[in-house]
């Protein structure tokens, strides 16, 4: 099983009519928080590696949403893998445990 957690802020903007990142510093700084148009950029553009709870709850409250908008947790199941058929021994084996074993062939020497 698989998490992928993607960041939702762009997104979230524009269903609010909001298509620029410096869209959200006037609003964040009546929030109280003092970001500079670049770090805002860097919040829209790329997901965070950490977010402060004071940024996340003024973005919530600026976009009338909660963090689950802003934050989209996707659950994958892993598929087993296809087995391929034939005899074709140029082609790389599949193991039980999903791992592709590659065969490796050194060029031909011309004498």
């Amino acid at each position: 099983m698989t998490q992928t957690l993607s960041w939702r802020l762009r997104h979230i903007m524009a269903e609010r009519g909001l298509f620029q990142t410096t869209d959200l510093v006037g609003p964040l700084r009546e929030q109280g928080i003092g970001l500079s148009r670049e770090q805002i950029f860097r919040l829209v553009t790329q997901p965070p590696q950490r977010l402060n709870i004071e940024v996340l709850a003024a973005l919530c409250t600026v976009l009338e949403c909660t963090p689950n908008d802003l934050l989209q947790l996707t659950v994958a199941t892993a598929q087993a893998p296809i087995a391929k058929t034939g005899t074709d021994r140029s082609s790389a084996a599949i193991t039980t445990d999903g791992v592709v074993r590659a065969r490796v062939r050194r060029p031909t020497q011309a004498q």
